[in-house]
C-alpha cells in the first residue's frame, strides 16, 4: 500500500475527464500515448505519467472523516519521514534561523517538526484542515500558493510534502518557487515514485482487469487527486529546466510497522478478517520490500545563482 494513498489532505469526490495523449509531455516534449484508462497517459520517452482528474478542493461530498483515526494511522510514519527531511534541509541551509514555507501544510505536522530549527509558515488550500492547524497556534494561511503570499515575501526553503503531484500547472508552481526563494535557497519535493514497488504492482494487476488499486494510488474520486507521477530521473529533468540544480536525492520508507494497523483501518470500510489478513501479510512483507524501490522519493534542489 503506497504511502500517499493514505496521506491525502482531503477526502470526498472528484470528476474525471478523458486524457488527450497527443498532448506533449511536460518533461521532455515528446508525444504521450494512451495509458491504462481513458484519463491516464504516459510518455514513452521519459516515462512521465499524467491523469485528467479534476481538482475539487473544499467541495466535500463524501462521508465524514474520523480525523483521530487518520492521525493514529498516518502520524507515526509521516513524523519519521519529516524528521529526515528537516535534517536534510538544515544540512543545505545552515546560516542563522532560515525561513521555511510548507506548501499544503495540512494538519501542520511538518510545521511542528521544523519549527525548532526554522522560522516556519504553512499554506493550506483546504479551509477546514487549515483552520484546525491554525487553531493549534500554527502559522498557517488559508489559500493557494503563491496567491496568499505577500509581495516580496521570500524564503530559504520551500517544501512540498505529497503535494506537488496534485498541482495541474506544475511548471508555474516551480517557477513561483524559483521566484520566492532567496539566492541559494532550496526546494524540497517529497512525492510518490512511479518506480515504486506498489505502484508498479498496481499497474500490473490493472492490466489483468483489477483497476481499484491503480485508481486508489492516483486518488481518483477524491477532491485532490494525483495528476502527475514521476520517477527520480524525469522529476530531475523537469525541475532542472526551471532554474534549479540537484543537491540531493533519496528514497523514504513507504511503510513502517508502527501505526500500520491504524492506517489500514482508515483506508475504508474493510471487513475485520480481511483487515487482519492484510496486516499480517504486510508485516511479513516489510523486510522483503526493502529490496525494491520505495514508493516515496525526495528531491532537494538548489536555486541556481543568477548569471
Amino acid at each position: 500500500m503506497h504511502n500517499a494513498c493514505l496521506n491525502c489532505n482531503i477526502l470526498g469526490g472528484s470528476m474525471t475527464r478523458r486524457e488527450n495523449p497527443a498532448m506533449a509531455c511536460i518533461v521532455c516534449g515528446n508525444t504521450r500515448v494512451a495509458g491504462l484508462a481513458g484519463w491516464h497517459a504516459t510518455c514513452p520517452a521519459c516515462h512521465y505519467e499524467s491523469a485528467a482528474l479534476d481538482v475539487a478542493i473544499n467541495a466535500h461530498s463524501g462521508p465524514a472523516v474520523d480525523e483521530a483515526e487518520r492521525e493514529a494511522g498516518l502520524k507515526a510514519l509521516r513524523l519519521e519521514n519529516f524528521r529526515t527531511i528537516v535534517a536534510w534541509a538544515r544540512r543545505h541551509v545552515t546560516a542563522g534561523r532560515p525561513r521555511l514555507l510548507d506548501v499544503g501544510s495540512a494538519h501542520g505536522w511538518f510545521l511542528e517538526t521544523a519549527q525548532e530549527q526554522f522560522d516556519v509558515l504553512g499554506v493550506e488550500p483546504d479551509a477546514v484542515v487549515g483552520a484546525r492547524a491554525a487553531a493549534r497556534g500554527l502559522p498557517v494561511r488559508s489559500g493557494y500558493f503563491p496567491d496568499v503570499l505577500k509581495d516580496g515575501e521570500r524564503f530559504d526553503v520551500i517544501v512540498f510534502n505529497d503535494v506537488i503531484e496534485h498541482i495541474p500547472d506544475i511548471r508555474s508552481a516551480l517557477a513561483a518557487c524559483h521566484a520566492r526563494l532567496n539566492e541559494g535557497g532550496i526546494l524540497i519535493l517529497n512525492l510518490p515514485n512511479s518506480r515504486g514497488f506498489f505502484y508498479r504492482l498496481s499497474k500490473l494487476i490493472a492490466r489483468f482487469g483489477w483497476r481499484a488499486p491503480f485508481e486508489r494510488l492516483w486518488q481518483k474520486d477524491l477532491p485532490s487527486p494525483h495528476v502527475h507521477y514521476f520517477n527520480p530521473r524525469n522529476l530531475q529533468q523537469l525541475v532542472k529546466g526551471q532554474g534549479f540544480e540537484v543537491a540531493e536525492t533519496a528514497e523514504l520508507p513507504a511503510l513502517r510497522a508502527k501505526g500500520l494497523l491504524e492506517r489500514l483501518r482508515c483506508a475504508g470500510n474493510v471487513p475485520t478478517l480481511s483487515l487482519y489478513v492484510q496486516y499480517v501479510a504486510i508485516m511479513c512483507a516489510i523486510p522483503v520490500l526493502r529490496m525494491f524501490p520505495s514508493d516515496i522519493i525526495v528531491g532537494v534542489f538548489k536555486k541556481k545563482a543568477a548569471s
